[in-house]
């Protein structure tokens, strides 16, 4: 291959996929599928008020902590992540970055949102930058690239924010009223706060939700009642499942004595112990699990987070600013008993289960595996999360699900992303999957009858997630 061969091989339309079968599946029927993204960490009021951005910086560094940690990995100061530096020194210094990340998703995604939501095909390198940012920025002040436009250019139906049960989800009831805009967004009940009652922030949240579903809470019972309320309030909205992320042990056998105990010691700010943090958790999650059945949501359990590892920089940026990894913690008793427990009353919610550590993938998919019912796919092994979604790591959960459950039945990506820009991850699981099953058909292990596998690749990248959270698109049955 010679010198230009190589410059035009980089991210072409076939970029990812190997095999013949694998372009037929990803072009002819994975890549013009809708998208809906159920699980992400976007701004409903960004959306409502459809943000104009100031700079392709704000767009594209703001808040996105994967590009956060390249950048202090290669060895550039805080002041040009976080700090005060102006958007453009930021830039350059993330195009400076970008070279030195061979191997790395990120070099793939910054090109892929470059020539997506851009149309720009050259190569960012820190000869390049200047030219890529005034043509970005130039894009950025059209009515092309706002907050709206950019997800109505993904083809998206359906996006779906994390958001706290206190809040007002004003911003939702507006897009849900805005005609001129088709989009559902929908919030995500993440009930944090009603589980960490270890916590020095957790009795002004109590304060927060007794404001909030005008219910005074002075024992369990009035707590159980305050939450089913804005379980209630969500639902009206448009909300359809939950998310819980659980990053330490998160079942104990308990009694209800001793739980009511935990909860009025903890309103009454004594201190509780480790061992009773946890039967408090165990039994707020099982009445949750138990509500989010009766409504019909999915329940989402993203385990295995070792979060804000680094005091200094945390006490100096606060959470959510790229301090967090993968832990090593075990719970493969403890989430058979969460599910069991659900299950013994045939209270079990339709129940997607994400691991941080791919190390648990197989405990994790086998486990889903002991919890089906007649709805396909009722027990998630979810997609390959945070630190896994790359190459190797959508592969493995792939081909994980594939050995000891039904691939076919899986409801697929999801941006957990805070960046607009993020919906190109789906084209990059797209053409991963594609490529997965085309290596299969290619090599004997499963029939070359185009019609089925593209059927198969369809679900997975649209219609099994649609049909799991009963969205009812009607329009996109036949597709």
């Amino acid at each position: 291959m010679n010198e230009v061969d190589i410059v035009l091989a980089f991210m072409s339309k076939d970029f990812l996929l190997e095999t013949d079968t694998a372009k037929k599946l990803y072009h002819t029927y994975a890549k013009d599928m809708p998208i809906i993204d159920y699980h992400c960490h976007l701004s409903a009021k960004e959306i409502a008020e459809n943000k104009q951005f100031s700079s392709l910086t704000e767009v594209w560094l703001g808040d996105d902590h994967y590009k956060w940690r390249a950048l202090r990995a290669n060895g550039v100061p805080e002041e040009y992540v976080t700090g005060e530096k102006s958007d453009k020194e930021k830039f350059l210094k993330w195009a400076e970055t970008v070279p030195n990340l061979i191997g790395n998703p990120l070099y793939h995604w910054t090109h892929l949102e470059l020539q997506r939501c851009f149309g720009i095909k050259d190569v960012l390198t820190p000869e390049t930058a200047e030219k890529i940012w005034e043509e970005c920025n130039q894009e950025l002040q059209t009515d092309r690239l706002t907050a709206k436009e950019i997800i109505k250019q993904f083809q998206v139906k359906a996006l779906c924010t994390t958001d706290d049960p206190v809040d007002s989800l004003e911003y939702h009831k507006q897009l849900k009223e805005d005609q001129s805009f088709d989009v559902k967004v929908l919030p995500t009940f993440r009930p944090d706060g009603a589980l960490n009652i270890d916590k020095n922030t957790f009795i002004d949240w109590i304060k927060e939700l007794e404001r909030v579903s005008g219910i005074s809470i002075n024992c369990l019972a009035d707590f159980k009642s305050a939450l089913e309320e804005r379980l209630n309030y969500f639902h009206e909205v448009g909300c359809r499942l939950s998310d819980h992320g659980l990053d330490s042990s998160f079942y104990k056998d308990f009694t209800g004595s001793e739980v009511e105990s935990i909860f009025e010691r903890a309103l009454a700010n004594e201190q509780i112990s480790g061992e009773e943090v946890i039967q408090y958790k165990t039994t707020v999650m099982i009445y949750l699990g138990q509500l989010y059945a009766k409504k019909g949501w999915a329940m989402q359990l993203h385990i295995g987070g070792l979060r804000n590892t680094n005091t200094r920089m945390i006490e100096k940026l606060g959470p959510n600013t790229g301090y967090d990894s993968m832990a090593d913690f075990t719970y493969a008793q403890e989430l058979a008993r969460l599910l069991d427990e659900l299950e013994k009353t045939d209270s079990l919610p339709k129940t997607v289960l994400y691991c941080l550590n791919p190390r648990d993938n197989y405990m994790v998919a086998t486990l889903a595996g002991n919890f089906q019912s007649e709805v396909p796919g009722k027990v998630q092994f979810g997609t390959a999360w945070w630190f896994n979604d790359q190459r190797d790591g959508m592969e493995d959960q792939i081909k994980t699900l594939a050995n000891v459950g039904v691939l076919s039945n899986f409801v697929g990506m999801l941006t957990d992303s805070r960046s607009l820009l993020s919906y190109t991850r789906h084209e990059y699981f797209r053409r991963i999957l594609c490529n997965v099953i085309g290596k299969w058909v290619e090599n004997g292990e499963y029939p070359a009858d185009i019609e089925r596998l593209g059927n198969i690749v369809k679900d997975i990248s649209y219609r099994n997630i649609e049909s799991y959270l009963a969205f009812g698109f009607e329009e996109e049955k036949e597709l």
